[in-house]
């Protein structure tokens, strides 16, 4: 691998084709970006979204099927996203650091013509894991072995603790941490924190239930969700209460994306039944290499009178709320709030622009937010004291937050 990276950074260099690596001669065209942090702070994999349409404007020959992406002539990770599965990805995600005020340059390289697989360590993870070879009997699954799967409609028979999903619905991670929900009348998100950088959650719950509720090499679950919003989880505020998405006609879950850079899940409710209204909702979940953070997309029918999330309430933790002078503010908690018993710190990242009001009911902290034409986006993170490098002060934490919210007001800008 080493020879070919020398290989591309001859090509890039002198502009010829290195006539001793195929892959290299595969890839001859060359389009140079300019990627700048435009804040006073160090960003490490910061993450660099290129839109296909740009690119294609400046090299309309660009073949998102078979490129590399090279940062100083050495080649990092990336992954084309094809989120609508037409066969046309829209963007091409990398992760990237960069020093205070600094630009970098990116090269495209790409064969206008053909597809090319490409492998790099996988640093994001999707999964949803199901049974087959069993039957549901009252409720609860019998037999059967588990095995991953890209899409799930959920039968009306399955429930919570059925025994037919591997650890109750869909998982996603980073090399940071690990988050599921449970695909359920429960729909909460709860937290798996992490001791390692691996990926960890193909092992994760193989043996039922019990096991990723004690500490192991890799970690545990950390989150003690109950009647609560757990982290981020979906509801609505309504009657001095949060909803969550429980009685529904059905549920679509899907695997969208499960890439070395970026993973997403995408779950369907159809027919959300809730006091008087009936909503369809597609949630979106996403996680990129590095990161803590889960980015959470909605889309909503129906007019709601609002989409609320939150944290759940625990007594040894500390309530932050923070609205700034920019675009974004933050609801977070701080303590030994774990299931190890030791510290987690826990935050929901919202557009001021949607706030309707901070409030709280007998299980949550809660931010109850307003769609914008039936759309909403916020983000939430938990970071755990025992992940490696992990942040083990309430200052440290706060600090954290401070400079998360710094890089959404001042996120890097890509020139084509």
């Amino acid at each position: 691998m080493r020879g070919l990276q020398l290989c591309l950074a001859v090509a890039l260099a002198a502009s010829i084709t290195c006539d001793g690596a195929k892959r290299n001669g595969l890839y001859s065209s060359i389009l140079v970006l300019k990627v700048n942090n435009p804040s006073p702070l160090s960003r490490i994999d910061e993450p660099v979204v290129l839109d296909v349409r740009a690119i294609k404007e400046k090299a309309p020959t660009f073949n998102p099927k078979a490129f590399l992406l090279l940062a100083d002539s050495e080649e990092i990770a990336s992954q084309a996203n094809d989120l609508d599965a037409d066969g046309q990805p829209e963007a091409i995600v990398a992760v990237l650091d960069f020093a205070p005020n600094a630009e970098r340059t990116l090269s495209l390289r790409y064969a206008p013509s053909g597809a090319a697989e490409r492998s790099y360590k996988k640093r994001s993870y999707a999964e949803l894991s199901i049974k087959s070879g069993g039957r549901f009997v009252e409720r609860k699954y019998v037999g059967g072995q588990f095995m991953n799967v890209r899409s799930l409609r959920v039968p009306r028979e399955h429930t919570d603790h059925s025994e037919f999903i591997r650890y109750e619905g869909p998982g996603w991670e980073s090399d940071r941490i690990g988050y599921r929900f449970y695909l359920d009348w429960r729909n909460a998100i709860d937290i798996f924190g992490k001791k390692v950088p691996d990926i960890v959650l193909r092992s994760v719950g193989q043996d039922g239930f019990e096991s990723y509720h004690q500490m192991s090499t890799w970690g545990m679950d950390i989150l003690k969700v109950g009647e609560s919003l757990g982290i981020g989880s979906i509801g609505m505020w309504l009657g001095g209460k949060a909803h969550r998405v429980s009685t529904t006609d059905s549920v679509f879950c899907e695997i969208v994306l499960d890439g070395p850079v970026q993973s997403l899940v995408r779950t369907k409710y159809f027919g959300w039944q809730l006091g008087d209204g009936s909503y369809d909702l597609v949630s979106e979940l996403s996680i990129i290499a590095g990161s803590r953070i889960t980015t959470h997309s909605l889309s909503i029918s129906g007019d709601p009178p609002n989409l609320c999330t939150g944290i759940v309430k625990d007594p040894s933790a500390e309530l932050f709320f923070a609205k700034g002078g920019g675009e974004w503010g933050y609801l977070a908690t701080y303590g030994k709030q774990s299931l190890a018993n030791d510290s987690l710190g826990m935050a929901i990242i919202f557009r001021q622009s949607d706030l309707i009001e901070c409030t709280e009911d007998e299980h949550s902290h809660v931010l109850v937010l307003r769609p914008q034409n039936g759309r909403l986006v916020y983000h939430f993170l938990g970071a755990w004291e025992q992940e490696p490098g992990g942040i083990k002060t309430k200052q440290e934490f706060v600090k954290y937050l401070e400079q998360t919210l710094q890089r959404l007001e001042q996120p890097v800008v890509v020139t084509y």
